[in-house]
């Protein structure tokens, strides 16, 4: 076995399972956000998607950049990515990409960093990006509804219904990447959202995707979403509602 499938058969893998849904249920990246990364990047010839998931941060980039090298340790997350001309898809690990040396003007990293081994990836990141090329990541944690009583609800779900399940990695999210060492010239951006009009039931979509609902589901056999949703219906009402994630986005040049 080589050294790269041994790195892809060893990668925390957490939404696999979930991966139709994960492209179904989660929300959607602000187009202000892109539209920064075009201004900033020193070129818009290539940039690497890395983490890519199924493409939810991919196809923005497609819109502003000649061409994506989007990768992904997921075959099955791959497999609900669109065809897109200025695509190229693959499966591989962040710190080891099998990518060209200098192929890049920029890396973007969406709600995945925390789940690299840092230590390799910033090598790679320096091996792929360019001489002054662009470091973006970004990641969203609990969201908030219109309604402080329903916000507070998320929030048990998260740190004590689920809490104990969620993977060594997610703290960093929960902190706000402030623990993550950039090796690069710091940035800082403008402050960024995500905004969905959603039904209880695309909220519960989305709840249903979080690693550690599905880990907990693993562990007991049962899930954890549906009688919280029950007892939210009351709150919620039967149209939809306002829920926000307000993004933590680190930034660098190298």
């Amino acid at each position: 076995m080589s050294r790269e499938e041994k790195q892809l058969n060893s990668f925390p893998d957490h939404f696999s399972a979930v991966a139709a849904n994960y492209a179904r249920f989660r929300p959607t990246y602000p187009t202000t956000l892109f539209d920064w990364i075009a201004l900033t990047a020193p070129a818009l010839g290539a940039v690497w998607d890395c983490g890519c998931g199924n493409g939810q941060a991919t196809l923005p980039l497609a819109e502003r950049f000649e061409r994506v090298m989007a990768t992904d340790p997921s075959a099955e997350q791959i497999g609900q990515a669109p065809v897109h001309p200025r695509v190229s898809w693959s499966v591989a690990p962040a710190e080891a990409s099998g990518l060209d040396a200098l192929s890049a003007d920029v890396v973007v990293v969406a709600q995945a960093l925390h789940w690299f081994d840092l230590p390799r990836f910033w090598p790679e990141v320096k091996r792929v990006v360019r001489p002054g090329g662009l470091m973006v990541a970004w990641s969203y944690g609990i969201p908030f509804v219109d309604d402080a009583a329903i916000t507070a609800g998320l929030r048990r779900l998260h740190d004590d219904i689920v809490g104990p399940f969620w993977p060594t990695g997610r703290g960093q999210v929960a902190e706000g990447y402030r623990s993550v060492s950039l090796p690069f010239e710091r940035l800082t951006p403008p402050s960024f959202d995500m905004r969905e009009p959603w039904t209880i039931a695309e909220l519960a979509g989305y709840l249903g995707t979080w690693s550690a609902t599905q880990r907990y589901v693993a562990a007991n056999g049962s899930d954890p979403v549906a009688p919280f949703i029950d007892g939210l219906k009351a709150s919620w009402g039967r149209g939809r509602r306002d829920v926000r994630w307000p993004l933590t986005v680190l930034a660098g040049r190298l």
